[in-house]
């Protein structure tokens, strides 16, 4: 198939989304409209994010550049982003991110829209909304008191579907502007939409709770699993599990939302001449390494995230080379045949996708920034804000180095998937030539990015309705 047959591309990113919560990759999770995609499309079984969270990721997800690579900060304002490149050959673009903070217009992520929101500025325009912003666990324990009245109401009305009473994540606001985008488009276009439902706090619908958990999971326990960590209090082996299956469940609720979008397609008569992109910003972590969500460390559950290509008319198959999310956009503008912007990092993955070359065998290299505390510290917004760590990988070993405290860790993931035994205390010959290898790559690239930051300046300011939405998502 010729790349020209691609009309369209819609890029689908899910906030938080680990490999393992998806059928494509666990297949003991409840998935189907994702695993439709992946039994049509590419699945790549290493994919690796090149940060531990959303502003250190997606530099690399939307503009296939290193985070503090062009500007010392956080954020692509003086990047050539995906959509820019598009739209200056005449794609039309549209972008749809359901309130993550870090991914607005006050960090260049609007650049080369032709429509573009963040459904952020709603929050603060009254004093009920931004409570709610920044005490989440509220809107929860509203679905639970209404949840008997809603569940008989929709009975009544013969409607089964039981959605949240609130949509805390915004995937409505989404749903309905991603619709209105492909109704009002005519080909070719771009369209970028960023689920937030697999961020915590976890607040599915219970529609999704019941369907992941057999029934045996109620919303009181979800408020119970969310109280107890929100308090900060011990975390026992029943609140983690519960923990677990409120974020299955969210996953599931994204998996019907993304069915809702492609059914979009279909109705608008484009699904044949549509690629559709998806891809995690970035992991989730659930005490594997002593800690919940996703503070700043490097290890699997936190960096290797799914990535599914599907194209129409390809067969499809999965590979096992590793790749980087900064293959995104060079694979975007390849298939909507646009050259990419040569100060691009990643290399496409069409050749792997369409064919069966295999993807550039070059490690991949993540980063975060650690303050004193790993828990209790503002989200690192330039290398100043503590310790910078980073990781390199191949589709075997990950190697994680203190750059600034010269500590390193070496682990074998086909026998250690779990990253738990550290091999670099005690390392074989080749163990070393491994840490020696990796660790040169590693310094590279922190001196690259400390060369760019010397000359950052610190203009950050920040309105307060989106300091209310980071708030919102445990960042200060």
């Amino acid at each position: 198939m010729d790349t020209t047959d691609t009309s369209n591309v819609v890029l689908i990113t899910v906030d938080s989304l680990r490999a393992d919560a998806i059928g494509p990759y666990a297949p003991e999770r409840h998935t189907p409209v994702i695993d439709s995609l992946a039994d049509r499309g590419t699945v790549f079984d290493h994919a690796f994010a090149t940060g531990n969270w959303t502003p250190f990721s997606f530099p690399s997800i939307l503009a296939s550049r290193p985070v503090f690579a062009d500007t010392g900060r956080i954020g692509v304002d003086e990047s050539t982003t995906l959509p820019t490149a598009l739209s200056e050959t005449g794609v039309s673009t549209g972008g749809f991110n359901a309130a993550n903070g870090f991914l607005t217009s006050h960090w260049g992520y609007d650049d080369g829209f032709d429509e573009f929101e963040p459904f952020v500025a709603s929050v603060g325009s009254s004093i009920y909304s931004r409570y709610l912003a920044t005490h989440p666990t509220v809107e929860a324990w509203i679905q639970l008191a209404t949840a008997p009245i809603r569940r008989l109401g929709s009975k009544l009305r013969g409607n089964t579907d039981d959605r949240p009473f609130l949509d805390t994540s915004r995937m409505f606001d989404v749903e309905h502007a991603a619709r209105s985008f492909i109704e009002d488009r005519d080909s070719p276009f771009f369209l970028w939409v960023h689920y937030m439902d697999t961020h915590t706090p976890y607040v599915p619908a219970p529609r999704y709770i019941r369907e992941v958990s057999s029934n045996l999971l109620g919303t009181h326990r979800m408020l119970h699993a969310h109280t107890r960590t929100g308090l900060g209090l011990e975390v026992g082996e029943r609140t983690l599990a519960d923990l677990r299956t409120l974020y299955q469940a969210a996953v599931r609720q994204v998996d019907a939302s993304i069915g809702r979008l492609l059914d979009t397609l279909s109705a608008n008569g484009v699904a044949d001449e549509t690629a559709v992109v998806l891809a995690g910003d970035h992991g989730e972590e659930f005490q594997e390494h002593g800690h919940l969500a996703h503070y700043p460390k490097l290890y699997d559950e936190l960096i290797r995230v799914p990535l599914v290509v599907d194209v129409p008319g390809d067969s499809g198959g999965r590979v096992e080379r590793q790749v980087g999310l900064d293959a995104i956009p060079p694979t975007v503008t390849d298939l909507l045949d646009v050259d990419p912007a040569p100060d691009w990092r990643g290399e496409t993955l069409v050749p792997s996708v369409l064919g069966d070359e295999p993807p550039v065998d070059e490690p991949v290299v993540s980063v975060a920034v650690r303050g004193e505390e790993v828990t209790a510290q503002p989200i690192p917004r330039s290398l100043s804000d503590g310790d910078l760590l980073v990781s390199v990988r191949d589709r075997d070993w990950t190697y994680i180095e203190n750059v600034d405290e010269g500590s390193t860790e070496l682990y074998y993931r086909p026998s250690d998937p779990d990253q738990q035994e550290d091999l670099s205390t005690d390392p074989t010959a080749e163990q070393r030539r491994v840490i020696e290898r990796f660790g040169r790559l590693a310094e590279g690239h922190a001196a690259a990015l400390r060369d760019r930051t010397e000359s950052a300046t610190d203009d950050d300011d920040i309105d307060a309705g989106l300091e209310a939405r980071l708030e919102a998502l445990g960042y200060r």
